[in-house]
């Protein structure tokens, strides 16, 4: 992107997970200065951006307090006139119900350039991600796409006589709409499906008929939701691939995932299992995937979210006086990503750590760090911080060591042994961590309902933030098995648990799904 003019890229997200942008799309999130975002758009979303990039939700939710029209034109247009490249992102595809022609007008109108970058919408992909064709030589010739946003504004009469209707924004209005379908004659017994939050590890799915779907779907929050009516709907069960549905089945109890016994492999160590993946808001979901191929149904909540710290300045002093160093230490991915970050938003790469040593914990640390083309001096034998201290390959008398690490609820033991050892350790804030403000709903019913077997802990914090997030659920640990990653997250487990089942051998995620698969 270019530094000196600016220019706003008017960004299609897709449905939801990161998978599903285009490379485009990537490409220009890495390089945002500023993110400008609406509500439906999935926090991993917000982790491609540079962690300098200025984020700002303008979000637009019925009922609650959101940034008018008039004020995020300004805002797109005063950030544009600052020289500043913006990522304006909105769910699914711009120009689809997405408000983009204001925008448009008030940056030509200001002479700002801008370009516009195509997105899935969920119109077309939650049909597709939940089994469900759109068209069909015999079912379905043609669809119709539609917002039931205002009801009194549409065609119902003609409405009516399609095949296929595909709506959004219609989860407060579905009452009406099936009124208005049935009062032009369409069949009580038409198949429809509910699909809500498409694309995502969210993503729930109801079937039933016009006839019924409101008595199956009763105090539901239906938001955000994709609604597909039409005989189509019937093909869903034979378009499936044979795996675990994680899909909210119609049945005596609509709110509880429920797992299709028919489909479960025999060949999958974790088949029939439910686990509760805590994880930082926006994390890679490898794990999740690879605990999914071994059968299990995953139910991800993000614990942990990560954001910059209140200040650069100690990082970008420590950026500024390097050659000062003997050695860089980096403890986790978070560690990595941020310094480098700062490094590059500071003018330099990764030639300015000549003559600095680098010490790494952990291998997923190291791989963060091949991605910028180093090699760590030193990997402790076991993947723990206390580790390094005690197999460290030089005497630490007088050694000079930059610690970019949390901004604060870190462990202070690193700094203490290295200290004690004759180290000068200059720590330095290059990230905050902190607590998300709300639990996943399909993540918070199946707690409430008892549906889960296993929950996986990665670090101390996520352990933290789960309790702190899961305070008013009573009883939701009766039963479950505590899953940890190594040590000191056993410990935190034990401190505010009371307890740990499993613990990897290995402190890796690996090593925490072969402990899980040897549990089972």
């Amino acid at each position: 992107m270019s530094e000196t003019r600016g220019k706003v890229y008017l960004v299609g997200a897709g449905p939801g997970d990161v998978a599903y942008l285009t490379v485009k799309a990537y490409n220009l999130l890495q390089q945002a200065e500023v993110l400008v975002y609406d509500a439906l758009v999935d926090a991993q979303l917000l982790q491609c951006v540079p962690p300098s990039c200025l984020k700002l939700d303008v979000g637009k939710r019925g009922g609650k307090p959101s940034t008018t029209q008039a004020e995020i034109n300004n805002l797109l247009v005063e950030q544009c006139q600052h020289g500043k490249q913006i990522v304006r992102l909105k769910s699914g595809d711009p120009l689809i119900f997405g408000r983009c022609t204001c925008e448009i007008e008030a940056l030509k109108a200001s002479n700002c350039e801008f370009e516009i970058v195509p997105g899935i919408s969920s119109a077309f992909a939650a049909p597709l991600l939940a089994g469900i064709p759109l068209t069909d030589p015999v079912l379905s010739r043609c669809f119709a796409v539609f917002t039931a946003h205002e009801p009194d504004a549409l065609d119902w009469e003609a409405l009516s006589r399609l095949e296929t209707l595909v709506i959004l924004m219609g989860g407060k209005h579905l009452a009406e709409i099936i009124h208005r379908l049935l009062r032009q004659e369409r069949s009580p017994l038409t198949p429809i499906a509910i699909i809500r939050w498409a694309g995502t590890q969210e993503q729930q799915v109801w079937t039933a008929q016009l006839g019924d779907i409101l008595a199956q779907t009763a105090g539901l929050s239906l938001s955000p939701v994709v609604i597909v009516i039409g005989e189509v709907v019937r093909l869903r069960k034979y378009l499936q691939p044979e795996k675990i549905l994680n899909d909210v089945l119609v049945s005596a109890t609509p709110h509880l995932p429920t797992v299709d016994s028919n489909l479960i492999s025999l060949h999958q160590p974790l088949a029939g299992k439910t686990i509760l993946v805590t994880r930082s808001v926006g994390q890679s979901s490898h794990f999740s995937d690879r605990l999914a191929a071994l059968g299990a149904t995953i139910i991800e909540m993000p614990t942990l979210e990560i954001t910059p710290p209140s200040s650069w300045s100690a990082l970008d002093h420590a950026i500024a006086n390097l050659s000062d160093f003997h050695w860089l230490i980096l403890t986790s991915t978070n560690g990595v990503d941020y310094f480098f970050a700062r490094l590059k938003a500071q003018g330099k790469d990764s030639r300015a750590l000549a003559g600095v040593k680098i010490a790494v914990v952990g291998e997923k640390t190291a791989q963060s760090l091949k991605q910028h083309s180093l090699q760590p001096d030193f990997i402790p034998p076991n993947f723990v911080a206390d580790s390094l201290v005690a197999n460290f390959p030089e005497a630490l008398l007088g050694k000079k060591l930059l610690f970019p690490r949390v901004e604060s609820g870190g462990r202070e033991v690193l700094v203490k042994e290295f200290t004690a050892k004759g180290a000068e350790v200059i720590e330095v804030a290059a990230y905050q961590s902190g607590c998300p403000n709300t639990i996943p709903e399909a993540a918070e019913l199946a707690l409430q309902n008892r549906a889960i077997d296993i929950i996986t802990f990665a670090s101390s914090k996520t352990v933290q933030f789960f309790c702190q997030l899961t305070s008013n659920i009573p009883s939701c640990l009766e039963g479950v098995c505590i899953a940890s990653i190594g040590p000191q997250t056993s410990k935190t487990c034990r401190d505010l648990i009371g307890r740990v089942d499993v613990e990897a051998e290995e402190y890796t995620l690996e090593g925490l799904t072969q402990a899980i698969i040897k549990w089972s």
